[in-house]
């Protein structure tokens, strides 16, 4: 039986968290909002590779925000938002061997999730309707800037680290 808590998987994973939280307060004016300048989001591509990044992405957003206008909000259900979509793309590596179905299917979960959940937090929790819009309307364009940024940080910068994190993979087993 593999040792699921060997000291290379929890290193990965706190290496991972640990990124997580310097690339989002890296980007701290621009991470939260409706547009959301969060690159931190292309490690979410890394449970196609490491079951530990699953948790490592949850506890990094976590901590990341801390730091969110939206804060006890954010933590809670911005971080389960996280996990779940961690997760997904974890079973979607486990279930699927080709590259492109993998990378594809893996990205949508951080996108949906994020995409689908958050603004519940600014618009429903936190109150965040712009002047007399109506609540389906500030959703609505919430959950439209929301799978914009998501789908160019998963995406756009998700696909490099991708191919670059099998790269290393296939050098190491070898």
């Amino acid at each position: 039986m593999k040792n699921v808590f060997s000291t290379k998987r929890l290193c990965r994973a706190g290496v991972i968290a640990a990124l997580y939280v310097a690339i989002t307060y890296a980007f701290m004016p621009f991470a939260f909002g409706p547009f959301q300048i969060r690159p931190a989001e292309a490690l979410c591509i890394l449970p196609l590779f490491f079951p530990e990044a699953v948790p490592a992405l949850w506890v990094g957003c976590m901590l990341s925000n801390f730091a969110s206008p939206y804060f006890v909000y954010d933590v809670l259900i911005g971080s389960l938002a996280t996990l779940f979509a961690a997760f997904g793309t974890y079973l979607v590596g486990r279930f699927f061997k080709k590259n492109l179905v993998k990378l594809l299917l893996g990205g949508l979960f951080p996108v949906l999730f994020n995409a689908l959940l958050i603004p519940l937090i600014i618009v429903f929790l936190c109150g965040g309707l712009s002047g007399q819009a109506s609540v389906f309307t500030a959703y609505a364009f919430y959950v439209g800037s929301f799978l914009l940024t998501e789908t160019v940080w998963v995406y756009g910068l998700g696909t490099p680290l991708y191919f670059l994190t099998q790269k290393l993979d296939e050098g190491f087993t070898r």
